[in-house]
């Protein structure tokens, strides 16, 4: 078995322990279950989670050319089983970080016509635009057998939140999950993804579908999980990730490095969120009207590690461009 077998991966997420103690109910809540208006986020703008009425994990934040902020999250499905329910990605929007729009379901696993004929398994994604087109990148696995047939998926629309169709995946790519996609200053798109302590990073072609050349291992990260996202700022090239750590039932710290380059070798810089009350901590970073924030999620409205909820705070710069610690704020305990 080498080291990029997706059994390394689900074997360091505990997932295939809740594959063995799998419940006999399944419960899928459908895309009426939500509606596409604007929702006010309780307690102000940033900390608390801003999505309610469904379950939602591993954010993906972009703002496009319309000036709204997008927030591209996985769907943990109720009542949790692991992480194999996880279905029905759904597409959050603001223009002033305190109303989110909701505008419904884009993609479920049943429309993947490649996909794993179960279903389920439809983890963490992201999104990029170029030349007038969304790309929707999602991991999900091709067979019965999801911990080694990871394929990295790809849908397409005209539109940032809706209409999106799937495009087949990415060909020649190991089976690992994650995947960022990040678009340079001179239009050159960047993939990235990982899992069970890799991270590979690659050019893609101006199709948006293929890889230009070949993946290589990003060098010089510390205590590397899964979760890549790659911004930047001021010309500086920043990594950050979900490491390893695991203390007194507390896990996932996220992690950055810096480099000068897209594609590394890369200095690592330290953790600039602890872990929040969930097993797993998954992350984006971006500016919106010049001010940047961290998205990340929690398990704050359910207390279940697998029901976990998408949050955002506010991110600070040190004057040597390093990041500060990121605070969580505003966390609701269920009652």
């Amino acid at each position: 078995m080498n080291k990029y077998n997706l059994l390394t991966i689900s074997t360091s997420k505990n997932k295939l322990t809740f594959l063995s103690a799998a419940l006999a109910i399944s419960c899928v809540i459908s895309a009426t279950s939500c509606f596409a208006q604007d929702k006010p986020a309780a307690d102000g703008p940033v900390g608390t989670p801003f999505v309610r009425d469904i379950y939602t994990a591993d954010p993906s934040a972009h703002v496009w050319k319309d000036g709204r902020l997008y927030v591209y999250p996985s769907h943990d499905i109720a009542p949790a089983r692991g992480c194999d329910l996880m279905d029905q990605y759904h597409v959050y929007s603001t223009d002033d970080m305190v109303h989110w729009k909701d505008h419904g379901e884009i993609l479920r696993a049943s429309q993947v016509e490649w996909g794993r004929p179960e279903g389920g398994f439809m983890w963490a994604p992201d999104c990029a635009y170029k030349n007038g087109t969304y790309y929707f990148y999602f991991p999900h696995p091709s067979g019965t057998k999801w911990n080694n047939t990871w394929k990295i998926g790809v849908a397409t629309s005209k539109s940032p939140a809706s209409g999106f169709k799937s495009q087949g995946y990415i060909k020649g790519l190991e089976s690992m999950i994650d995947p960022c996609v990040f678009i340079d200053d001179d239009g050159q798109a960047y993939f990235y993804y990982g899992g069970g302590g890799t991270c590979k990073g690659g050019k893609l072609k101006d199709n948006m579908m293929e890889i230009d050349g070949e993946m290589k291992k990003m060098e010089g990260l510390e205590d590397f999980h899964e979760a890549t996202w790659v911004h930047k700022r001021n010309g500086i090239y920043y990594l950050s990730y979900s490491d390893n750590h695991d203390v007194n039932g507390k896990h996932n710290q996220m992690r950055y490095a810096m480099s000068n380059s897209p594609l590394g070798p890369w200095t690592s810089k330290g953790v600039y969120m602890d872990p929040t009350d969930s097993y797993t901590n998954h992350g984006s970073i971006v500016q919106f009207k010049g001010q940047w924030y961290a998205f990340y999620h929690n398990s704050s409205l359910s207390n279940q590690d697998w029901l976990r909820s998408i949050c955002v705070d506010k991110l600070y710069y040190n004057a040597d461009s390093t990041i500060q610690k990121v605070v969580p704020t505003g966390a609701i305990k269920s009652k």
